[in-house]
């Protein structure tokens, strides 16, 4: 029997409204905030610190059932699709804490 999965999504955002890196890191800031109330994840970027209108992040949840692991994670993808950010690229994986 599992004793619980690790849902991980790694996405990365075009966000085209920030002109700045002060503007990009109020819009990560919401959008990592949301995401871990809607989620309940942990949420970091993860690469492109340095660039105005591109970030990577990576979100983890841990469920108790694959399942519900992959609900969370649709959830957040759900998400941020309704938010009019382009996601230019995403992975999912989800991991068993008996591998």
């Amino acid at each position: 029997m599992a004793t619980g999965f690790i849902g991980i999504y790694t996405f990365e955002l075009l966000i085209p409204e920030s002109h700045s890196l002060k503007e990009k890191r109020m819009i990560l800031r919401s959008v990592k905030a949301q995401l871990t109330n809607r989620v309940a994840c942990s949420i970091a970027e993860v690469d492109h610190h340095d660039v105005w209108q591109r970030s990577r992040l990576t979100l983890a949840c841990v469920a108790r059932e694959a399942g519900e692991a992959e609900r969370l994670l649709d959830t957040a993808e759900r998400w941020l699709l309704t938010q009019g950010f382009e996601l230019i690229s995403h992975e999912r994986e989800l991991v068993s804490l008996d591998d």
